[in-house]
């Protein structure tokens, strides 16, 4: 029986994929969350821990990125 690869199956690869704009879009928006309860919280008008909260999200969601797309290239 033949083995049918990832890269001989596209559909695949594409079901695998199309989630992951909506799981960067929600890891950006809970760290954005925590970011404006903990300004809140000090009531920090500055909103430093919202602009801190984007960027660890988006780094987050990079390294979730980056990770889920080595275990696909790997299959």
């Amino acid at each position: 029986m033949k083995q049918v690869s990832n890269q001989d199956n596209p559909l695949k690869n594409f079901i695998k994929l199309s989630g992951l704009g909506i799981q960067i879009g929600v890891i950006v928006y809970i760290f954005i969350y925590f970011g404006k309860w903990i300004d809140l919280y000090l009531n920090n008008n500055t909103k430093t821990f919202v602009a801190i909260g984007a960027i660890t999200g988006v780094a987050v969601s990079l390294y979730v990125v980056l990770k889920q797309l080595e275990k696909i290239h790997k299959e």
